[in-house]
């Protein structure tokens, strides 16, 4: 996801720096995003060549890297602790005019930035996966968050070619709270053998226009990250949150989608 969104805005002509956990992940991710901008460039997405992306390109694993930067964005995996963490460690080498947001798909934003210096310069912006064929992302706005910040917001999504949708801060948001009570239905109902699982996702596909099924898109996006997120939305909002049986088995077995080749569905590259 990380190199996605830095890959999104690096053919908008930024400068883009990756802060990774290693050496070996620094190294993966560099190797992903070079890799993007070359298919970039040979698919004619670009105009410019191919050695004006790369030079804009650099990862480290110094977060005091990220000093002279104006814009981050976490993008660490939907653990509350794991958040708070990596927000506050970047906050600490900012710049005070410096602009700070996070990818979460459902933590609260209010509850991220109770833990900043300057939450007003705080705010989500919830991108999908994968990101460069994925056209909305959400811009979630704290109590705190500034006017300012929101504008700039919309001029950043727009600018890399996707539409902006404001959000006040909620458990959930608007897309995970919609898309995850849809997927948790899809997940009961084939734990109860109403319908196959090409079946059911035909049914939305075809009968409500879906661009793939609630099945298919878990897949995608991973069974592990479905369960974070029903849980914390379980907490939150309720029993209608409440995650099947089959999801935990699954995440238990290893079955995380495609991912792993198997989740729902069998994958294979």
């Amino acid at each position: 996801m990380g190199v996605g969104i830095a890959h999104a805005f690096l053919l908008t002509g930024a400068q883009v720096l990756i802060l990774e956990r290693d050496a070996e992940a620094a190294e993966r991710a560099q190797a992903a995003l070079v890799t993007a901008a070359r298919r970039s460039v040979e698919r004619g997405t670009t105009a410019e060549d191919e050695s004006a992306l790369l030079d804009r390109i650099d990862v480290t694993t110094d977060a005091g890297a990220l000093g002279a930067s104006g814009l981050v964005i976490e993008a660490v995996p939907e653990d509350l602790e794991l958040k708070v963490a990596m927000l506050t460690r970047i906050e600490a080498v900012l710049a005070d005019d410096a602009w700070l947001a996070s990818n979460t798909s459902s933590l609260s934003i209010d509850l991220l930035a109770a833990t900043l210096k300057r939450p007003e310069r705080f705010c989500g912006l919830h991108f999908f996966n994968p990101v460069p064929s994925s056209t909305l992302v959400e811009i979630v706005t704290g109590s705190a968050t500034s006017a300012g910040l929101t504008d700039a917001a919309r001029g950043w999504v727009q600018a890399i070619g996707k539409t902006p949708i404001v959000v006040k801060d909620s458990p959930g948001f608007a897309s995970s709270r919609l898309g995850v009570v849809i997927a948790l239905e899809a997940i009961r109902m084939l734990e109860d053998g109403v319908a196959s699982a090409e079946d059911i996702d035909t049914a939305m596909v075809l009968g409500y226009k879906f661009p793939v099924g609630p099945l298919h898109l878990t897949d995608l996006v991973g069974l592990d990250v479905r369960l974070g997120i029903a849980d914390y939305l379980h907490c939150t909002l309720g029993e209608r949150f409440a995650p099947p049986a089959l999801l935990r088995e699954k995440v238990a077995a290893g079955h995380l989608g495609r991912k792993t080749g198997q989740g729902f569905f069998t994958w294979s590259e």
